[in-house]
């Protein structure tokens, strides 16, 4: 009787290890989710260095209405984009090399129902391919708009990837026709 009270006890502690396993896995909360797009622009790379550089100016970004730089060392600084639904997104410069093409932010503020992240920090640049023609990559990563266990599916890791990634595809696409316009 003792070894099957043992076995018995041996097995349900077991079990209940497991289960607590189990649930702490599944509370683990969000997780960094990380992107990269990019896109080639007819257009010489120090053209378009010049436009993705601008720290004072984002008009080619996707639903930006506005930009207003606080400070001259885009690197540092911090700038507030007013949306076109009137609404703000506050960034700070943290990568800027001019040398490289390469331009970092982190955003500080920006609601959730304009793009559903939080901690989103970016780096975006730009290389010569030859022919007058420059690739432009942008490389996100941030956390999904909710950052409790159990998040709304409009701010769930999936939706805040495709939401990124469509933002980051428009303001690509904004860039190169702007770009190329301005070109011919």
């Amino acid at each position: 009787m003792r070894k099957t009270t043992r076995r018995t006890l041996t097995a349900a502690a077991a079990l209940a290890t497991a289960s607590v396993l189990a649930v702490t896995a599944q509370a683990h909360g969000p997780t960094r989710r990380k992107i990269s797009e990019s896109i080639e622009i007819n257009a010489p790379a120090d053209k378009v260095w010049a436009v993705v550089g601008n720290f004072k100016d984002s008009n080619w970004v996707e639903n930006v209405a506005k930009t207003e730089a606080h400070g001259d060392d885009p690197g540092k600084s911090k700038r507030t984009l007013t949306l076109k639904n009137g609404h703000s997104v506050e960034e700070e410069g943290t990568n800027y090399k001019p040398d490289r093409m390469l331009f970092g932010y982190f955003i500080d503020k920006i609601d959730v129902s304009d793009l559903p992240v939080n901690d989103f920090s970016s780096n975006v640049t730009v290389e010569a391919e030859g022919d007058g023609k420059a690739k432009v990559e942008w490389k996100a990563a941030f956390y999904r708009g909710y950052m409790n266990n159990d998040p709304p599916p409009e701010l769930n890791d999936e939706n805040s990837e495709k939401a990124v990634k469509a933002w980051v595809q428009k303001s690509l696409a904004n860039l190169k026709a702007q770009l190329e316009k301005s070109a011919s």
